[in-house]
């Protein structure tokens, strides 16, 4: 196994770390987790030398740190590790709640302290949240009493909002999305060479995708691979690509069976920092450009459209659509229809003013395509 350098902290982990998120069930039921499948995974793992185990409050509805919990308790596979969680930010109003969800955590997973403790899924909102609700005391007095080893953060928002929270704080660490499709989203390379320079360990969360990077290829994203002179599979290579930087520490993949874990572990043996070849990373690029082709919509998401009166969040309904033509989801896409329209608005109601077609930079039909979203989710919503 490869082990990185964790940060400015003396801590050597394994550049694979696994992910407690997409474990094997049984009958489908994301909270009824196959302990049996799950164990021998685990146990399969940190004999390879994966020492880093990740896991938090709402996995698997809240069954994943009751799993994890039991599963290191057995032949001392808790002393082999670094444990990390994540504290649910979403039910922090007060100083008080902090505690409370960490001791809980602690019962279960059965063990007296968290080796990487991190803030979940900020964004802008919730770290104002809990900072008003003293998240610096409480890391602070967690870290003093022992309950927690190291303080991090996981993070889903612009690199705007990226760069405070990481001077905020002597943070230890941080966990951000990052693939080879992803360079530019969110807190992206940028954010990861910020935190990096600042002393911060950076976890990568998400380096397939949530699958899409390895799941219905299209036929001419083959044909690139197929190209290469070294035969290796999508997810190989999609790892490959993270691991190439040198700012990373760690990987998460959230694997759900054996032959995942067993690929991952052969990859991360020889996917080391700068190793990648200027003919690969050519290759990527290649790589990249066929799947940006498959875009219905160029959309840049700058926002000139917003705000739409129909409260239709023009930017987001678009980049669903883009991702659902990119990874072979549209079917997915129109099964969520009524997801989406929840959170971003609902495309039917597009009253045709044309106000946004009139700010848009990039001239799109924006009207248009909104038809198009609809016609594509009507048949099923």
């Amino acid at each position: 196994m490869q082990y990185r350098k964790f940060g400015s902290r003396d801590i050597k982990v394994s550049a694979l770390g696994f992910g407690m998120m997409r474990l094997p069930t049984i009958d489908g039921d994301s909270a009824n987790i196959d302990l049996d499948k799950t164990a021998e995974m685990v146990r399969y793992a940190i004999d390879s030398g994966v020492n880093y185990i990740d896991t938090a409050y709402n996995y698997h509805r809240e069954q994943s740190e009751i799993a994890v919990g039991k599963i290191l308790k057995e032949d001392g596979l808790r002393d082999k590790v670094y444990l990390a969680t994540k504290c649910p930010t979403w039910l922090v109003t007060t100083r008080s709640d902090f505690d409370k969800h960490l001791d809980t955590q602690l019962k279960k997973l059965q063990t007296d302290h968290i080796d990487m403790y991190l803030m979940h899924a900020l964004n802008k909102k919730r770290w104002a949240a809990i900072k008003e609700a003293g998240v610096f005391e409480f890391l602070d007095a967690a870290k003093k009493d022992g309950r927690i080893r190291n303080a991090g953060f996981s993070f889903h928002d612009d690199l705007q909002t990226f760069k405070p929270i990481v001077d905020s704080y002597n943070w230890d660490f941080c966990q951000i999305q990052l693939n080879f499709m992803d360079e530019y989203f969110q807190a992206g390379i940028e954010g990861l060479k910020y935190a990096s320079s600042k002393g911060l360990a950076v976890v990568i969360m998400e380096p397939l995708r949530g699958g899409k990077l390895v799941k219905k290829i299209p036929e001419e994203v083959k044909e690139i691979y197929e190209s290469a002179e070294v035969n290796r599979t999508p997810a190989d290579w999609a790892l490959r690509w993270v691991w190439n930087h040198p700012e990373v520490s760690v990987v998460l993949s959230g694997m759900g069976q054996m032959s995942e874990v067993q690929e991952n572990i052969r990859t991360a043996e020889t996917a080391f920092p700068n190793s990648l070849t200027e003919a690969e990373l050519q290759m990527f690029e290649k790589v990249k450009e066929a799947y940006r082709k498959r875009m219905k919509v160029s959309c840049t998401q700058c926002e000139y459209c917003m705000p739409c009166p129909q409260n239709i969040h023009i930017p987001d309904v678009f980049e669903a659509y883009n991702d659902a033509s990119i990874y072979g989801t549209l079917e997915d896409f129109a099964r969520g229809y009524e997801r989406m329209k929840e959170y971003l608005g609902d495309p039917a109601a597009c009253v045709e003013c044309g106000n946004c077609e009139q700010a848009c930079p990039q001239g799109l039909p924006i009207r248009r395509h909104l038809k198009e979203v609809v016609a594509l989710v009507a048949p099923k919503a």
